[in-house]
């Protein structure tokens, strides 16, 4: 019998952990180790964070859903992998440190014969000084804690601006290799919807901060739209939103301080530049999950296994190539590490072999440019092939191949909320075909016949379906893999 760990309980790793359980035989076992014992719907935290949703309409106690499916759930966080396992066997292993209040602090070494390192995002908001709402100055959405408190901070902004005070409200990416573009795009509108639903639109100052060189690049080097024979950009697309709410946009910069009420950034001409704020929603760049890497031995394996982002590497091509030579083969397709057929990244866990928009650096040599996004649906395709993988060596012997599902091949679809509501409300909704642009196939480097993008009500209503869908999904209720990652 077959022990399979995964570490993490995100999109990525939850929807490994129900496909392993729905599809694999009785008699082995799916252990999911994470520190939280909640779930929490990322993609909705922006309705959290401007008050339309409160936090227990995006989370939910992951132990029931797994004691329901025959899951084993460690609430614990992982601080160590043995791929080839230690002095007492060859079975891997990872070392955790347990959460829980029953256990907080108690070390464990879990066995397995298969790991999914589904660890997310490590929130680094110690590279930008002052930046986060801990030991910051500014306001967050990556958590449903984190969005509830940016809820109240908007609310008392919109209380003084009622009071007859001017505002500025600054959103955006609070270092130059941020990625969730999208989510700060969301929020941006969702906040110009708030203060116009409030009556205080015109005395507010609405300032979207970004490291995009464009506006519509969103990390993937932007998209190109196709419809009744004319194609555009989505730089003009998204330009003529920011247009029509009356939002200003700075593009190409890097936050380097944030101190009480003012924001220090530098743009990619080299310039630097002070912008005064009263409320600011800043994402933090992302890093890996802290975990070492040790071989059989007790030797040292981390800088093997994993890059200095602190990414676990898989199997894509990692040689330094100028732009120009980027290839969809460089990216990678089954999310194994290199060396261990039984080991798998998928997520944000895996290292990208570069960025998707192109690579820019202002002339004091400062990095601005965003990081790939590996969120959302690609996040739960891959942990679906990963889990696939498993089911079929297990059933079938460990030579079976591998499964697919490399970004460069992989479409991807994006409902953002530009505003709730269910008769004022709007958001764009944006397929891509594939995620990482592939210039050798197609001449905009995407398949225009399925990159689309469109903005309206309707795509409020299909992203509040989706909400509801996605958190039936996620529980694993009845029909809950019909509905697709």
């Amino acid at each position: 019998m077959a022990d399979v760990v995964v570490l993490g309980a995100g999109v990525a790793g939850h929807t490994a952990a129900l496909h392993l359980s729905r599809l694999l035989p009785k008699g082995h076992t799916v252990t999911v180790v994470s520190p939280n014992s909640r779930w929490n719907w990322i993609p909705s935290n922006i309705w959290v964070g401007v008050g339309k949703m409160g936090k227990q309409d995006v989370v939910f106690p992951l132990e029931p859903v797994y004691r329901k499916k025959g899951i084993r759930f460690v609430q614990a966080k992982a601080v160590a992998i043995r791929p080839e396992g230690d002095a007492e066997g060859a079975r891997g292993a990872v070392d955790v440190v347990h959460t829980s209040p029953a256990r907080d602090g108690e070390e464990e070494r879990l066995r397995y014969d298969y790991l999914i390192n589904a660890t997310g995002p490590q929130l680094k908001f110690g590279m930008t000084e002052g930046l986060g709402p801990d030991a910051g100055h500014t306001v967050s959405v990556c958590t449903a804690d984190h969005a509830v408190h940016a809820a109240a901070e908007l609310q008392a902004a919109i209380e003084r601006m009622k009071a007859g005070e001017h505002q500025t409200l600054v959103v955006g990416m609070g270092h130059g290799t941020c990625t969730c573009e999208g989510a700060a795009f969301e929020y941006v509108f969702n906040v110009d919807h708030e203060l116009r639903e409030a009556g205080v639109r015109d005395r507010a100052r609405v300032v979207y901060l970004s490291n995009e060189a464009a506006l519509g690049d969103f990390g993937v080097d932007g998209m190109t739209f196709a419809e009744r024979g004319f194609e555009t950009t989505s730089e003009l697309w998204t330009a003529s939103l920011f247009r029509e709410r009356g939002v200003e946009a700075i593009l190409g910069a890097h936050v380097h301080r944030i101190e009480p009420g003012v924001i220090h950034y530098e743009t990619l001409d080299g310039e630097m530049h002070e912008l005064a704020f009263d409320f600011g929603m800043l994402l933090p760049p992302f890093g890996g999950v802290p975990l070492k890497a040790y071989d059989r031995d007790g030797e040292d394996i981390t800088d093997r296994m994993f890059a200095p982002s602190g990414f676990m590497k898989v199997d894509a091509d990692y040689t330094a190539k100028p732009y120009e030579e980027w290839r969809g083969d460089d990216w990678p397709r089954t999310y194994l590490a290199p060396g261990y057929d039984n080991v798998f990244a998928v997520g944000i866990a895996f290292a990208p072999p570069h960025q998707i928009s192109r690579p820019r650096k202002s002339p004091n040599g400062t990095v601005i440019a965003p990081s790939p996004p590996r969120t959302g649906m690609p996040s739960g395709v891959m942990g679906k092939t990963a889990a696939m993988t498993i089911v079929d060596r297990i059933k079938h012997g460990s030579e079976r191949p591998a499964h697919e599902a490399s970004m460069a091949r992989m479409g991807a679809a994006c409902v953002a909320s530009a505003g709730a509501g269910m008769r004022r409300g709007s958001a764009a909704a944006m397929t891509m075909m594939p995620v990482v642009p592939d210039y050798s196939r197609y001449p905009t480097g995407r398949d225009t016949a399925d990159t689309r993008g469109e903005l309206g009500l309707a795509g409020h209503w299909v992203k509040l379906m989706l909400h509801h869908l996605f958190l039936h999904k996620a529980k694993g209720r009845f029909g809950w893999h019909l509905i697709p990652e």
